[in-house]
């Protein structure tokens, strides 16, 4: 018999009534533990390297020192006229570590200590070294410290109260945006009593050049009359505070600023000045 016309058995295939083995089926993998902690190799080159907390990028420290702002260091490092312990470093993001000598286009930098102070501001005393017909605020806050003291913000010569000074350039740059938002109080005195209905009008927004501009709130001084109005504003520019009065026809005879980014001259008289507290200064850092 030729057995090349057989059919050769193939597998067979199982039959659907039947159970399957329970050897047949794969075993259930074991739940991961939760609080498992991944293990990582020490000596793994993918895994970045703590940063030290006293070292700080060499741009920032050229810009601390008061040689220049942070961007213009930045320009010189890649020129080639920055040197550290005496070798050029032109590489950008660059750390320095205490210890360490920056000579900045043949100068030997010291970078100063960070200081923060709040003064009271007098009228007749303006921001602007511009200005040189007006006396200027420096002059009251000389005696406070060794450090290049620099106002933050501007404020004109006609308004009164706090100014925060500090030789810090970050907090400087940061208050000088015209996007920070840090609240502001004003206290104002107008020629006359303010009608509650224009209160109410200012309370909703006041539309200056086309822009609208939000208050935070705006009420009557306790126990004062109705021509003293305290005011809250997020805006840096002061004159706001005396154009949205001037739009409802009042004349503002003064303003002063009472709070400024959760700082208050409270117990601090007119012409005088005070450290910030340690608080205070991490409370500014934050904003």
């Amino acid at each position: 018999m030729n057995n090349s016309n057989k059919k050769r058995p193939g597998p067979s295939k199982p039959s659907a009534d039947r159970k399957k083995s329970p050897s047949a089926s794969k075993p259930a993998m074991a739940k991961r533990s939760q609080n498992r902690k991944p293990v990582v190799k020490k000596d793994s080159p993918n895994i970045p390297k703590p940063i030290k907390s006293d070292e700080i990028r060499l741009n920032k420290y050229i810009a601390n020192s008061g040689a220049c702002s942070r961007r213009d260091a930045d320009i010189y490092i890649q020129s080639g006229n920055v040197k550290v312990n005496g070798i050029p470093v032109t590489e950008m993001g660059y750390k320095i570590k205490p210890g360490d000598v920056v000579n900045f286009d043949g100068a030997t930098l010291m970078p100063e200590r960070k200081e923060y102070f709040v003064l009271n501001k007098p009228k007749n005393f303006t921001t602007s070294n511009e200005e040189v017909e007006h006396r200027n605020v420096l002059e009251l806050i000389k005696g406070a410290s060794t450090s290049n003291l620099f106002p933050v913000g501007r404020m004109d010569k006609n308004t009164t109260g706090l100014l925060m000074f500090t030789n810090d350039t970050d907090i400087i740059r940061k208050f000088g945006l015209p996007n920070q938002k840090s609240p502001k109080i004003y206290q104002v005195t107008l020629d006359k009593n303010l009608k509650f209905e224009d209160l109410e009008k200012i309370n909703t927004g006041v539309t200056l050049d086309g822009h609208r501009l939000f208050v935070d709130d705006i009420s009557y001084i306790e126990n004062e009359p109705k021509n003293e109005i305290g005011i809250k504003l997020r805006t840096p520019n002061v004159k706001v505070v005396r154009a949205i009065f001037e739009n409802f026809k009042y004349t503002v005879i003064k303003v002063d600023r009472v709070a400024f980014a959760g700082l208050t001259k409270k117990n601090l008289p007119r012409g005088n000045w005070r450290p910030l507290t340690e608080q205070e200064i991490i409370n500014i850092k934050n904003i």
